[in-house]
């Protein structure tokens, strides 16, 4: 078997890319909770602004179903390669929130608004 040897500058670019993307990331959601800032406070200065309200209950059904196909996939996964042991709760926990996101929709009275939304 042979090894080959990774050059000192190589390694430091592979330990890099990984910080400078966290970075850029950092400062992209920075700019733009600024910006978002800055357009609610001039639409609230000119009189035009009106506040989304957020659907609490279409949320809980779209996150249940995303995290509880991706738990049971994982779940599945981690029972064929690993059996029953710690890894599997890598896959039992999204499970478990997804399904309890679920109940939540399906228990959470809907809500009316006072100009007819709901």
């Amino acid at each position: 078997m042979e090894t080959t040897l990774v050059s000192p500058a190589a390694q430091v670019i592979i330990a890099v890319i990984p910080i400078v993307g966290i970075v850029i990331g950092g400062i992209v959601v920075f700019f733009y909770l600024l910006w978002r800032h800055r357009e609610i406070s001039l639409q609230i200065k000119t009189g035009c602004y009106q506040q989304k309200r957020f659907n609490f209950k279409l949320f809980s059904l779209f996150t249940g179903l995303l995290l509880t196909s991706i738990g049971i996939v994982l779940t599945l996964l981690f029972l064929l390669i690993t059996g029953f042991s710690y890894p599997l709760l890598g896959g039992l926990l999204p499970l478990a929130i997804g399904i309890s996101l679920i109940i939540f929709f399906k228990f959470y009275p809907q809500t009316e608004y006072p100009d007819g939304e709901t």
